[in-house]
Order: C-alpha cells, then sequence, then structure tokens
C-alpha cells in the first residue's frame, strides 16, 4: 500500500507583500501568516484581519493548488471570505477575498 506524502502546502508561511497593505499594516499586530494543517484546517492574520480556513488541493491541468474558505475578525467585526494559493519559484502566490469587501494577491514565503 502506497504511503500517501503530506501535501506541500502544509506549514506556516510569511507573508512578506500584498497588493492593498504594506508591510507596516501586514505586521502591525504579528508577522503577518497563513498556515496550512493537517486535516484541511488553518490560520491566518496580517494586519487586524485574523481567520480560522477550511482549504482543499485543487488539480487544474498539470499544477495543483489550495483553495480555502474563512470565517474570524476584519478590524474586530465579524468577517469571512475564501482565498486561493499556488506554490511557484519556491514561495506562495495567491489571492485573499473579503465577503462584500476587498480583495488582495499575496505572496509567502516558508517560515
Amino acid at each position: 500500500m502506497a504511503t500517501k506524502q503530506p501535501s506541500p502546502f502544509i506549514g506556516r508561511w510569511r507573508i512578506v507583500e500584498m497588493e492593498q497593505w504594506d508591510r507596516d499594516y501586514i505586521d502591525i499586530e504579528v508577522p503577518g501568516y497563513i498556515k496550512f494543517d493537517k486535516g484541511d484546517l488553518g490560520s491566518f492574520q496580517f494586519g487586524t484581519v485574523q481567520g480560522e480556513i477550511d482549504w482543499r488541493v485543487e488539480t487544474y491541468g498539470d499544477s495543483s493548488r489550495v483553495e480555502f474558505s474563512w470565517e474570524g475578525e476584519n478590524d474586530d467585526e465579524p468577517g469571512c471570505g475564501r482565498g486561493w494559493a499556488e506554490l511557484r519559484d519556491g514561495g506562495l502566490y495567491g489571492r485573499l477575498y473579503m465577503h462584500k469587501g476587498d480583495d488582495s494577491w499575496f505572496k509567502a514565503s516558508k517560515k
């Protein structure tokens, strides 16, 4: 019986750049991060936005990406949304969407 390899997305990734927010905002409360845990759960925080995520790996042709929904807080108000990320050149690149609000691409590196 073949052993299932762990997903290359699993782990804590440091958010190093975002389209909508600068590094000072990304790290205002904690160093910005996104984390994918075993069991298809995880979390993220940048600035005053934080959430718990529910993720799955989806395959598109020869590549795959992680797609997720999230629920948490956005500026001390309840928040939710969705996002996706893919591995490229050793980094994690994706987009995070806030329900009825902003969206931004992000770049992250493995911690």
